[in-house]
């Protein structure tokens, strides 16, 4: 019985293409860093991590930032930012969760979520609250101040 060699085949090569292309995103999509963030509105201060992702690492250079959150939706407080983030790296992902800091891309927002909610196209996660989600439940229009902890 002849023994063939192993040979690469073309699927081979594409699968191993997309799984180096993907991988990255969903790795820099869950590792956290010293980018901590100091929160503040109303009464309420609060901290965050963001994650090791470009959108991240872009919102991490503008910081300190001054800004207005509001209610949106039933789910979530929204502040908008002075520019767009970098899209880069991202993608959908899953597990989403009460807590998680986002981004949404086509309005260009800052996305703090206190409820339940679902992926959508444009959302990019930057990141999780330190603590509980308690401070997004006050209902209202604030002035926000975001600066760097670390």
């Amino acid at each position: 019985m002849k023994r063939r060699s192993p040979s690469i085949t073309r699927r081979v090569l594409i699968g191993g293409a997309i799984t180096g292309a993907v991988l990255p995103r969903l790795v820099w999509a869950q590792k956290e860093t010293n980018m901590k963030m100091r929160i503040a509105f109303a009464d309420h201060v609060f901290t965050a991590t963001l994650y090791d992702s470009p959108p991240a690492r872009d919102l991490w250079s503008m910081l300190p930032l001054d800004l207005e959150i509001d209610n949106y939706a039933n789910n979530e407080k929204i502040a908008y930012l002075p520019r767009k983030l970098t899209e880069e790296g991202s993608g959908s992902f899953s597990n989403e969760a009460p807590g998680d800091l986002c981004y949404y891309a086509p309005w260009g927002n800052l996305a703090f979520f206190y409820a339940g909610y679902r992926y959508s196209a444009g959302l990019i996660r930057l990141g999780r609250l330190d603590g509980g989600v308690e401070p997004l439940l006050t209902r209202g229009k604030f002035p926000l101040r975001i600066e760097r902890l670390s």
